[in-house]
């Protein structure tokens, strides 16, 4: 229209407007709003993305991870030969940006007696660490799955059986078991260490799953399932685990924090990986004995390495959380 004006179409049939005015009012009208369909997926990655905690936490997570992997990689340098000077400074030498004739790169400083390079430890130890919780994780997500999945679904008195001796396990100090096991089994293989974890370890990932098939196993798409002749089996694993995977995510997440941190513990207290191998819990428990020399850089940075970890790995668990929970206004 050339005055800019909506077209008067009061009183006039549709079939009378002429070409252009037609396209003015679908100009003019919003008629034609398309909705976006969107899964369930789709929708928590996008509530995901506002959440700028979580968002950094995963930035800080993908970032030590990736380190962790490609780091002894790059890296020409060895954390167990790098030399010895000519007089060996038993307390260390501090952080320097100023390579020596005997050190490559003291980024974060050199341990005492043995002179390792903490920046070395800190790479090299990162990766074990990480192992060790993602794998003890992985080990308790299935068996609690299992054991709750079990217990939830078919109720009555094998749900009882199973959730006493869940219980049970929960009842125990679970860092002194973990202590007394380790002493037991051989201490000073990752794999005890990350077994131990892995074992001990699920029984809240079984109370919560349970607490997941309790609800979904009542609903109506459960029924229709039952009434056409689906099998139990096929219920559980196409019907009702697919719909309590949230929590459980959620869960494992927070569980690798969890047990960075007890794997960090149970080798400050001398009963986990062997110091040969370097994780961080082993390298802070190496630097005890330095501390009161003024010997601050050997516990620092592989603290502030377990930091930094449980930190972003809470943030990213804590975004999940929201992300996956469809009452969610993110």
């Amino acid at each position: 229209m050339a005055d800019g004006k909506r077209p008067r179409t009061s009183g006039a049939p549709v079939s009378s407007l002429s070409p252009a005015d037609l396209e003015a009012i679908e100009d003019t009208l919003d008629f034609e709003v398309q909705l976006e369909s969107l899964n369930q997926w789709q929708l928590a990655w996008r509530r995901f993305k506002k959440h700028r905690l979580a968002v950094m936490g995963s930035g800080i997570f993908l970032s030590i991870v990736a380190v962790a992997v490609v780091g002894p990689i790059f890296n020409p340098f060895d954390s167990t030969s790098i030399g010895l000077p000519d007089k060996i400074v038993y307390a260390g030498r501090p952080p320097s940006w100023v390579s020596g004739e005997w050190s490559p790169l003291l980024l974060m400083g050199e341990t005492g007696r043995l002179q390792r390079d903490v920046f070395q430890l800190v790479i090299n130890g990162a990766r074990l660490s990480l192992v060790i919780s993602v794998l003890a994780t992985t080990i308790s997500v299935i068996i609690g799955t299992a054991w709750g999945g079990v217990a939830g679904y078919f109720g009555g008195f094998l749900d009882t059986v199973l959730m006493r001796i869940v219980d049970a396990i929960l009842s125990l100090p679970l860092l002194f078991v973990i202590l007394v096991a380790s002493k037991f089994l051989g201490s000073g293989s990752w794999v005890t260490v990350t077994m131990i974890f892995g074992l001990l370890g699920w029984g809240g990932i079984a109370r919560l799953v349970r607490s997941q098939f309790l609800s979904l196993r009542e609903e109506a798409f459960v029924d229709a399932a039952r009434a056409v002749g689906v099998s139990d089996f096929r219920i559980i694993f196409r019907h009702i685990l697919p719909n309590s995977l949230s929590p459980i995510i959620v869960s494992a997440t927070l569980s690798i924090a969890g047990v960075i941190v007890g794997e960090a513990f149970v080798s400050y207290l001398g009963f986990g990986v062997d110091v040969t191998q370097p994780t961080w819990g082993n390298v802070l428990s190496n630097s005890l004995e330095f501390i009161t020399q003024g010997n601050w850089w050997w516990p620092f940075f592989p603290g502030m390495a377990i930091v930094l970890t449980v930190l972003g790995i809470n943030f990213m668990g804590d975004g999940l959380r929201d992300a996956l929970d469809p009452r969610s206004r993110m």
